[in-house]
């Protein structure tokens, strides 16, 4: 065993975690500063809504309002929501496939250290002369004409924290493709590893265009290049595209992973096989290659012209046919199961009429005749949270709940599980149903204030009541993991007894190496055949022997430090302030040192030994230490 794995203390446990590689370490790290991100999000929504609770308020001014909703979106889509499903996918997806980590540790690590640190650069912008006010979409028109440095650190810090999603994604792909346990064929793959493989390839492929567009934003406002300034004969619509054909797919990057959360809680708690699992795989498939074809129905008022327009929402309307397809699954497997409706399965039937409703409004927005009434109105604000809330938000909340008791050995309490549930529940309902008709009565979205007499002000107030319901229930949770952690109740490998996959196997948490014997996979939902064949342990793929693991390494954190550094430099470096290219130089240089000690160091990693296993099973048969 590790020696620092091995240490007892507050200071061992946090440099165990400042330098592992180990991807269930990883996955609360992402967790912890995901729901980290995540509060700071909610709290920058409830800033929104107290604004916004009647008409002509003065809670904060408009420049700050400017601020607040761009952090907001920014914060969620790019620090909450992603890194908290990344959390799952490190968990979890290893496990399912029967592998020991992911195929490469120490970029894993890496990943999660750049995310973290671009999400801190970016929130510093608050403590640094203003964040960000052009909107989390940043169009260039509004973006070139934004005062101080708030956009600044908007470039910079989703460049560091995308290079880190970016590669993790194809860390997974690579994971799945090459570190199936013996049997584990793509059709036997359960549903959450699936959503997490093609989840990944629309990372491959999304995030590109994302970083074209903001080194471009970024040449433009600091070293004054006019890639986006029409008057010099650069054209702003072209960030537009850029941005959507990222932030399309990056819609899907988000909705699939939930997809396959709750792909793995409703056979759970139906006794159910899921229904119809090859469509199931290739409605998958076609969603991701589908959300490709549809980012410019985002731009249907930009003057695109008929053609481009109808094309495009053709494609938005075929893009629902796989998504229909996987709601009928879902109903179709609880359909004659034996249910159980435990705090995660709530979550997961309360989530189909929700997102089917962010769906419909989808195909109405989809319609380009009409969405130039919807267009910038809070219909699609609407839209937009039944998607993202009732699709991702409950997906996590979900999987929350179904998963805690396999990372972390206890089980969360079901009773305020289920008040938390209807709390935000109801709450998201209040929150966002009644801005469909808010839209539809002519608000714009993006306004810090309104007049009075437009028939506004009680939709406004009803919504704001639901958002703090949203709020009690998050504190409720809080409260929950709390409780549950001071308790410690331990649980076993199988603690909602229904479990299908392999993870469910294994001790609650797994060990460092997961599996003593990689498993032999003898058909789709593993754990559940071998259950019903009277076993108590997956079938062995090979014979017991030595486990060589990863080293852990500081050298993730040192990289990614440079480069927020170096950040640093780039900011301040149209200002022509003496000190910017020693900072940027400073930084560099702690990057790229870091990369070459980690090139020229010959780390051999070190062994579990057979007999330690051996001691670690009799210790669990027995329950004494032998």
């Amino acid at each position: 065993m590790s020696t620092l794995t091995q240490k007892k203390g507050f200071l061992a446990v946090i440099w165990d975690y400042l330098t592992t590689v180990d991807h269930k370490k990883i996955a609360k790290l992402y967790l912890i500063a995901g729901g980290f991100f995540f509060l700071v999000g909610g709290l920058e929504a409830m800033f929104i809504r107290i604004q916004l609770a009647k008409p002509e308020n003065d809670f904060v001014s408009g420049g700050t309002f400017n601020e607040i909703i761009t952090m907001h979106g920014t914060t969620m889509i790019f620090l909450a929501a992603m890194p908290l499903l990344l959390g799952f996918m490190n968990a979890i997806m290893p496990l399912q496939i029967g592998a020991r980590d992911v195929a490469f540790p120490f970029l894993n690590s890496l990943g999660f250290w750049l995310f973290f640190f671009g999400g801190v650069f970016l929130n510093l912008s608050w403590f640094m002369g203003g964040a960000p006010d052009a909107g989390w979409t940043s169009y260039a028109s509004l973006s070139l004409e934004s005062s101080g440095h708030g956009i600044d650190f908007y470039v910079l810090g989703l460049q560091i924290s995308g290079m880190g999603t970016l590669i993790g994604g194809i860390n997974f792909l690579v994971t799945i493709i090459n570190m199936r346990a013996p049997g584990m064929t793509f059709m036997r793959m359960p549903l959450f590893t699936w959503t997490t493989f093609v989840a990944s390839a629309l990372i491959l492929f999304a995030f590109p265009p994302l970083t074209v567009g903001l080194t471009l934003m970024m040449f433009d406002r600091m070293f004054g290049s006019n890639f986006f300034v029409t008057a010099m004969g650069g054209n702003t619509i072209i960030w537009e595209h850029l941005f959507w054909i990222f932030g399309h797919p990056e819609v899907y990057i988000l909705v699939l992973p939930a997809f396959g959360i709750f792909s793995e809680i409703i056979p759970t708690f139906s006794r159910k096989r899921l229904f119809g699992y090859s469509s199931m795989v290739f409605a998958t498939i076609l969603i991701g290659f589908l959300g490709f074809m549809v980012w410019a129905h985002h731009m249907f008022t930009v003057g695109m012209g008929p053609v481009a327009n109808a094309i495009f929402a053709v494609a938005t309307m075929a893009i629902a046919v796989p998504t229909g397809i996987k709601i009928f699954n879902w109903l179709f497997t609880m359909w004659g199961g034996q249910i159980t409706f435990t705090t995660p399965m709530l979550y997961s039937v309360a989530f189909i009429p929700s997102f089917v409703m962010g769906g419909v409004t989808g195909i109405m927005n989809a319609a380009a005749p009409a969405d130039y009434q919807y267009h910038d109105s809070y219909f699609v604000v609407a839209h937009f949270h039944y998607v993202i809330v009732g699709g991702v938000v409950l997906a996590l909340l979900a999987g929350t709940h179904f998963y805690w008791p396999k990372m972390f050995g206890t089980m969360l309490n079901e009773f305020w599980g289920k008040v938390t549930f209807w709390l935000f529940l109801i709450g998201f309902h209040l929150t966002f149903f009644i801005q469909h008709f808010l839209g539809l009565l002519g608000m714009p979205r993006r306004v810090f204030t309104y007049l009075d007499g437009q028939g506004w002000n009680n939709a406004n107030l009803i919504s704001t009541v639901g958002a703090f319901l949203m709020a009690v229930a998050v504190i409720i949770l809080l409260v929950n993991v709390v409780m549950t952690s001071i308790k410690n109740v331990k649980v076993g490998n199988d603690p909602w007894v229904d479990g299908r996959t392999l993870e469910w196997a294994i001790p609650s948490p797994p060990p460092e190496h997961n599996f003593d014997r990689l498993p032999l996979v003898r058909g789709y939902d593993t754990w559940w055949i071998e259950k019903m064949e009277g076993r108590k342990s997956l079938t062995p793929a090979e014979p017991l022997g030595d486990i060589h693991m990863p080293s852990g390494s500081i050298l993730p954190i040192f990289i990614s430090l440079g480069l927020f550094i170096a950040a640093f430099g780039a900011l301040y470096n149209a200002t022509d302030k003496e000190w910017t290219v020693p900072v940027m130089i400073i930084g560099l240089l702690i990057t790229f040192g870091a990369m070459l000690v980690r090139a020229m160091k010959d780390d051999p990693g070190y062994h579990i030994h057979k007999e330690d296993l051996i001691a670690s099973e009799r210790k669990d048969d027995k329950g004494v230490d032998l």
